[in-house]
């Protein structure tokens, strides 16, 4: 069963950093392995230390670890790091680990054609800022999103997002709201929770919600929760296309519930353990 100390239920509660059992150090170190999620090819202490807030020598202490253990690499020409073929590494057993990606990708590949649009599947991230995209399949050539798997898109505005906030808990929803408001520029905060507020409806509606052009002005989508048996994880599905192709009344009758039976094929695969 395992020490009930050691369960953490992000689902409803989030990350609590002051649980005896969270490791700082640790926390410390990924932070500085995300700060090279931006894009940034190399940065140097200074760069890591003005982006996570962490004093410099901590940072110095921290990213030569990191550099020993193989998951940053150091340029002493530049004195400057970049990702190192560990965190590849990593990333590869997960993807290789992840069963619902291979039973999911065949379903969305024949929904991607059908709808001549784009299949993602997503999980938000630690801080629930962003969605990671685990899987894509692009439909129509002539309608490519420049998006492939681990890249990330925003949490209040994508239709993938707001499935993922739609399927929290109230209270967490709340919460997670408030995070949203403290990231998001003031002038079109009130816009962007009024679609927030308005997927959570929806998706209680329709069992779907929809991001109709507050990601992309060009692009209508349609997205879908999938909640794990043990309700320990979240997913979400998602079907973007051009707006003119894309209209309300399509996604809401024929491809909303056509995502809708896609997860719950994977669902029914998988038996909710994922």
């Amino acid at each position: 069963m395992g020490s009930p100390k050691r369960h953490v239920d992000t689902f409803s509660q989030g990350i609590d950093e002051k649980h005896p059992q969270f490791v700082s150090a640790v926390a410390r170190g990924f932070a500085i392995l995300r700060c090279f999620e931006h894009g940034a090819p190399r940065l140097g202490n200074q760069d890591i230390a003005r982006q996570t807030g962490l004093p410099k020598t901590t940072v110095s202490r921290l990213t030569f670890t990191l550099s020993a253990l193989g998951y940053l690499s150091y340029s002493a020409s530049l004195e400057k790091y970049a990702l190192g073929t560990a965190a590849l590494a990593l990333g590869h057993a997960f993807m290789r680990g992840n069963d619902v990606v291979k039973i999911a990708r065949p379903l969305m590949r024949e929904l991607a054609d059908y709808t001549r649009s784009a299949v993602m599947l997503a999980e938000a991230d630690s801080d629930h800022q962003r969605m990671v995209l685990l899987d894509v399949c692009q439909g129509d050539a002539t309608f490519h999103l420049n998006l492939d798997a681990g890249a990330r898109v925003p949490h209040g505005s994508t239709a993938l997002g707001r499935a993922d906030l739609a399927a929290r808990p109230l209270a967490v929803f709340q919460r997670h709201l408030a995070n949203l408001e403290r990231e998001c520029e003031p002038g079109y905060w009130p816009r962007l929770r009024a679609g927030i507020v308005r997927a959570r409806q929806d998706y209680e509606t329709h069992g779907f919600c929809f991001s109709l052009g507050d990601w992309n002005a060009e692009v209508f989508a349609v997205g879908v929760p999938m909640v794990s048996a043990d309700r320990s994880r979240i997913l979400a599905f998602n079907c973007s296309g051009q707006v003119s192709v894309m209209t309300r009344e399509k996604l809401l009758q024929d491809v909303g519930p056509r995502l809708v039976a896609l997860r719950d094929k994977v669902w029914q695969h998988t038996e909710g353990n994922f």
